[in-house]
């Protein structure tokens, strides 16, 4: 998704310093429909604001490859060769209204390049990245601890030194967040509970990171038994699993709904196993990814799982974050009255009110298991006791990589 920003800020650079133009007018985005008796483009811009984008004789078009950084390696085409889902950056002269004015320039990166580079910059992420809650903060030392929990039940921490050559992001409140949309933010917003991925070099034995990128936002992991299903409003009703209240979930188009196994823990989820792929409570059925989501089979990882790079130190194996994102995709129909759910869910003014990013159904066994763990020994535990923020730390969904 930063093609688009990658172009734009070559094209820009290649401006001699002693000479500075003024900032064209831009749109970059995704090519939603084409019309040529019209000419015009219509693009669908990163925080999903349809434009319209006129075009005339003069408009010129380019081309840009994938890992080309510069505009003077790019091939002229025609608007003939564009084509939806391809990434644009379109242009005008300072000062043009871009709602009447033809653009002076489209510069294109193709949809397969686009989806190529993308799974370039997310496969950094499975290799390099940890995922979890923020345990801890150190304001002295500026260090970040983030815990996580295997499969087993081991908790695991990571601690992420922050210095000037860290970029930290944070995803904006009350929205469904994406990589692309994630603002500048600093070490003083970061707060306990908040969920975080790091994206950077791990310490030989996994415990410390020199990180390159954070990227966090403060949510809520939430679970209940689902007593009510409306697949046309795309909402469904829950009684909360620690407090018995009700609660509306709302679905949106980028939210994700998976389903563990009816057959255990490992049913064919375990190392190795199929895994699954991104996509959004609208069009799961037919396979489509949702906006900010990989493409199908874009999350297919090594046993360490799609954040990780490999089993964490402690011992215990798989994170359990990573193993939820491995559980296939369903749509809101599959869902079934009295399936207990655990879902990454935003807060909004209303407190029995919650939007869902990423929610999984059936998950009556590990809740079961955990709980048993959790009291010790053979004693059947109550799965309402499971600490789910802790257990369930850093359950994106897929949000907070490329």
């Amino acid at each position: 998704m930063l093609a688009g920003l990658v172009i734009g800020v070559s094209v820009m650079a290649q401006t001699p310093s002693s000479t500075p133009a003024p900032t064209a007018t831009r749109v970059i985005g995704e090519v939603k429909a084409i019309e040529p008796a019209a000419r015009q483009i219509i693009v669908r811009l990163d925080s999903g604001v349809l434009v319209t984008v006129n075009l005339n004789d003069s408009t010129q078009y380019k081309r840009m490859a994938l890992g080309q950084t510069l505009l003077s390696t790019a091939t002229d085409i025609t608007l003939k060769d564009i084509g939806p889902g391809d990434r644009v950056w379109a242009r005008w002269r300072p000062g043009a209204d871009q709602t009447t004015v033809p653009s002076a320039q489209v510069v294109v990166m193709s949809k397969a390049d686009v989806a190529k580079k993308q799974e370039e910059e997310r496969a950094q992420w499975r290799r390099r990245g940890v995922s979890g809650i923020v345990a801890a903060l150190n304001a002295q030392t500026k260090e970040i601890t983030v815990s996580s929990r295997t499969l087993m039940g081991v908790a695991q921490s990571v601690i992420i030194p922050v210095t000037d050559k860290v970029m930290i992001r944070r995803y904006p409140p009350d929205s469904i967040p994406k990589y692309s949309e994630a603002r500048p933010s600093k070490f003083e917003e970061l707060k306990t509970g908040d969920q975080l991925r790091a994206l950077g070099n791990k310490s030989a034995d996994g415990t410390r990171m020199d990180a390159e990128e954070v990227v966090f936002g403060s949510f809520r992991i939430a679970g209940g038994t689902v007593t009510a299903i409306d697949a046309a409003t795309n909402q469904i009703k829950i009684n909360d699993l620690q407090t018995k209240k009700p609660l509306t979930i709302i679905l949106k188009p980028e939210s994700v709904i998976r389903r563990f196994p009816e057959g255990g823990m490992f049913g064919g989820m375990g190392p190795g196993g199929p895994n699954g792929a991104g996509g959004g409570a609208q069009g799961q059925a037919q396979g489509r990814p949702a906006q900010g989501q990989p493409p199908a089979g874009g999350r297919q990882t090594a046993a360490g799982g799609p954040q990780g790079g490999g089993p964490r130190p402690g011992g215990g194996g798989i994170n359990l974050a990573d193993l939820l994102e491995r559980l296939p995709i369903i749509s809101i129909n599959e869902l079934k009255v009295g399936d207990t759910v655990i879902m990454s869910s935003l807060q909004g003014s209303d407190p029995n009110q919650l939007t869902a990013i990423s929610l999984v159904s059936g998950i009556e066994p590990l809740l079961a298991m955990m709980a048993q763990r959790q009291q010790g020994g053979g004693q059947a535990g109550r799965p309402q006791g499971v600490d789910l923020n802790s257990s369930f730390g850093g359950m994106f969904g897929g949000i907070g990589v490329p």
